[in-house]
């Protein structure tokens, strides 16, 4: 068999799913209901943000909260301070990508 095969959740229970984490992207599946989200953080890739599905609930670095739907991607750079909420009723689902892998950053950064 040439190709690999992952899989992710597919229910509504809040879960972040590491789905592939290798030297070249870390592709990330996660579910947030309610008031449930990231805790604050800076973005050690650059990030790649899909919304399956809901609404999420947004705050870059000193901007306001910012909204976003099932449809719209989100290019985060590096280095990025993140505020990741699910704010609604609806079930939030997210695909994120970071690319290149934060491995990359890190070679960067010790080479300084």
């Amino acid at each position: 068999m040439v190709e690999k095969v992952f899989h992710y959740s597919t229910g509504n229970n809040t879960v972040v799913e590491k789905i592939i984490m290798d030297e070249n992207i870390n592709y990330i599946h996660m579910i947030f209901n309610k008031e449930d989200g990231l805790p604050e953080h800076y973005s050690n890739s650059n990030v790649y943000m899909t919304v399956i599905k809901g609404i999420l609930s947004i705050g870059l670095d000193e901007q306001e909260i910012h909204e976003y739907r099932r449809g719209d991607i989100l290019e985060i750079p590096y280095n990025t301070k993140m505020n990741v909420k699910n704010l609604h009723d609806d079930v939030l689902e997210l695909i994120v990508i970071k690319a290149p892998a934060p491995s990359h950053f890190s070679k960067i950064n010790d080479k300084s």
